[in-house]
């Protein structure tokens, strides 16, 4: 198969064109062997938590050529989703969520998937009939290392991709091909002496530079764990309903990204600080009304809610009150045992004994009743240090 010499600089342009902000190429051996290992010691640590999908197809994610032997290069793009405005100056609004950044827009896998495979239908062509996979964030693939490898950016000390272009703020897209396409020599760590990445994390879930330990990230807890929030975690996760941008908007380089262009990955209504007492207020059908075609409906009406009334105990507004005691009757367990830790915190202990009369008797899981033995015994909600 013959392949143009200009490949790269028509694929560049038509990537501009097709909204991509950052395009590089490499190949599928590029991993390092340190890569693998991280991910193997990153794993057998338990470092993963409830993403058992990193663990079941580690091999494959661990080499690309593995989940796909054919392949000859691999095209790396990146569509920058910077805010517009600081994303931390709503963690100083108690009585409204914080969501992330990047889950504030339209779903980013429905934009980038439909211009990846415009990109790579001008890919078979220029090339002759090259074969062709597109991929964002569905497979088994280390985007942000072989991101690195293709000259879009550098993985920093708090694991997440870093360009001197876009700041921290850049998803990720892969086109593997048939084609031999001319590597892109890789970037360079730029992180230097700097560590503010790893001083801002509410919950320390850097062990050290380079390492996370997803079960601390209140990235990891609000979005991807199903099970109640551990208890040391709910303090410092403040109004944080979904994710958490702190690492990612301290970042120095970010003083170089423009907002994002792509104006679907602006902040909804819906989805741009919302108050805490909407979100309690969601049923199902709401939840799935209110984020239909945001991130945010992929994790689900209950963990929301969960992550909510965490919000809403750390408000000290005793206001929300009402609305968290409406929920002690919810059919989920994870919502259930939530507003009584809410609660807990924002009435005084003899309104809590109240409730605890009137609902612990009747509670049949086993984690909620241990939170109504907690929440009993717990300070009042005036003299508890917040």
């Amino acid at each position: 198969m013959t392949v143009l010499p200009t490949l790269n600089a028509m694929l560049r342009r038509e990537a501009e064109a097709l909204g991509f902000d950052a395009v590089g190429f490499t190949t599928p051996t590029a991993l390092s062997a340190d890569t693998g290992d991280y991910l193997d010691r990153f794993l057998e640590e338990g470092r993963h938590g409830d993403m058992d999908w990193l663990a079941a197809h580690a091999v494959r994610r661990r080499h690309p050529s593995a989940l796909w032997p054919e392949a000859r290069s691999i095209v790396m793009l990146g569509t920058s989703y910077a805010p517009g405005r600081d994303p931390l100056l709503v963690l100083e609004t108690k009585d409204r969520a914080a969501i992330s950044v990047y889950a504030q827009g339209r779903d980013y896998h429905d934009i980038l998937k439909r211009n990846l495979k415009a990109l790579a239908r001008t890919l078979q062509v220029a090339s002759g009939g090259a074969e062709v996979k597109v991929f964002v964030d569905t497979a088994p693939l280390m985007e942000k290392p072989l991101a690195q490898t293709a000259g879009l950016g550098w993985q920093g000390k708090h694991t997440n991709l870093v360009s001197r272009t876009h700041g921290s703020w850049l998803f990720l897209g892969a086109i593997l091909t048939t084609a031999e396409i001319n590597p892109d020599p890789p970037e360079a760590d730029h992180c230097g002496s700097c560590s503010r990445c790893l001083d801002v994390c509410p919950t320390a879930a850097f062990p050290a530079p380079y390492q996370l330990d997803a079960r601390r990230c209140l990235a990891y807890l609000t979005i991807e764990h199903k099970g109640p929030i551990p208890v040391e975690f709910r303090v410092p996760m403040g109004n944080r309903v979904f994710g958490c941008d702190d690492c990612l908007a301290v970042c120095p380089w970010n003083k170089f990204a423009e907002t994002a262009r792509e104006i679907r990955f602006a902040a909804q209504a819906e989805t741009s600080e919302p108050t805490l007492a909407d979100l309690l207020a969601l049923d199902d059908p709401a939840f799935r009304l209110r984020f239909a075609g945001t991130p945010i409906k992929r994790t689900g009406r209950d963990r929301v809610v969960r992550n909510t009334l965490i919000a809403a105990g750390n408000s000290g507004d005793p206001s929300l009150a009402d609305a968290v005691v409406k929920l002690l009757g919810d059919n989920s367990p994870l919502v259930r045992g939530m507003a009584v830790w809410a609660l807990s915190r924002l009435l005084e202990a003899p309104a809590v004994r109240a409730l605890a009369g009137r609902y612990a008797a009747a509670e049949l899981d086993e984690a909620v009743r241990a939170e109504w033995a907690a929440a009993c015994n717990r300070p009042t909600a005036s003299t508890e240090p917040s």
